[in-house]
């Protein structure tokens, strides 16, 4: 029995950190597993909100497949691709855009956000139709999000719904796969890991290099001593060990131990480097095994595969428009 088709992708915008793993990357390693899987290079995508030279865009598109397989995806087991490869994507775009409401698409949090600071470029207002053919192009069923991107999801799925029902029923109504995704703080306390702010984690940092982020980072700011009682609730530092440390009892006394002051942040974040590198050996080991000609034949017959399936979509949707 075929099984059923699952879409991603991610933007090519530098190396990844441990948000991105525990954000989507250990999902589509789980999922790989049970579901056709298609995990594409967003490069089309960074132009929403790109206002430079895109030289970076080809290597940073090559370093992100290679973190992908060290995280755990399998060529053997997954498609993987690059989105600029396939150009029926913008094709298809096009045609979505032609049945979207302006109305629908100003209601793409993200647009609102940024309209609300300056006048955003026509990328980002169509960023819903250009995601919508990314999913569509390969019938894609469903696609792993978080419960704040369900109404990004939405909007797609109108769109594929207003096609259906203009022209014919070809395209699947894609459905949203509620994904666990814990919420990861900046190594300096801010709410999310940005890489403009190098408050990260990455994937491909050394042992020394994670020592030295570990050991600068923001914990409870009330605590000036080792003696004093410290918050362990939403402290970065205890996040990370949730994530990561596989010894919880380990774990469980120094929260313990924080909470009666009997342990100074020095041994906290000793132990919290030392998890984190034993959690990344695995995935800086494979990745040390991905050669560039690795990259390019994942990519060579994931490109193939999608223009394969590309193809087959939009002849139907050809099909559906002229008949």
């Amino acid at each position: 029995m075929s099984r059923r088709r699952i879409l991603s992708g991610m933007r090519p915008t530098g190396p990844l950190h441990i948000g991105h793993y525990f954000g989507a990357l250990r999902n589509w390693v789980a999922m790989q597993e049970s579901y056709e899987c298609f995990y594409f290079v967003a490069d089309w995508h960074v132009l929403t909100d790109h206002q430079g030279g895109l030289g970076d865009v080809p290597r940073y598109s090559r370093e992100m497949v290679a973190d992908w397989i060290g995280a755990g995806l399998d060529p053997a087991r997954c498609t993987m691709y690059v989105q600029s490869a396939i150009p029926e994507t913008l094709e298809l775009a096009w045609i979505l855009g032609s049945v979207a409401y302006v109305g629908d698409l100003e209601r793409c949090p993200t647009y609102k956000d940024v309209s609300s600071k300056h006048t955003p470029p026509y990328a980002l207002l169509g960023y819903p139709v250009l995601q919508a053919a990314d999913i569509a192009l390969v019938k894609g069923e469903f696609v792993p999000v978080g419960e704040d991107q369900v109404s990004h999801l939405e909007i797609c799925r109108e769109i594929v719904r207003r096609f259906n029902k203009t022209y014919r029923d070809v395209l699947p109504e894609m459905q949203p796969k509620l994904t666990d995704t814990p919420r990861i703080v900046g190594t300096d306390g801010q709410a999310k890991m940005s890489k403009s702010l190098d408050n990260c984690v990455y994937l491909t940092d050394d042992a020394s290099t994670v020592e030295k982020r570990v050991r600068a980072m923001y914990t409870d700011p009330k605590r000036v001593r080792a003696d004093v009682p410290g918050t362990v609730e939403g402290n970065p530092v205890f996040i990370y060990h949730d994530l990561v440390n596989d010894n919880p009892d380990e774990v469980n006394d120094l929260k313990t131990r924080y909470r009666e002051g009997r342990v100074g942040d020095v041994e906290v974040k000793k132990k919290l480097a030392a998890a984190i590198n034993r959690w990344l050996d695995p995935i800086r080991a494979r990745r040390a095994q991905v050669t560039d000609a690795e990259i390019d034949s994942v990519l060579e017959a994931g490109n193939r595969r999608a223009r394969e399936v590309a193809a087959e979509t939009m002849a139907e949707v050809r099909a559906a428009m002229y008949s």
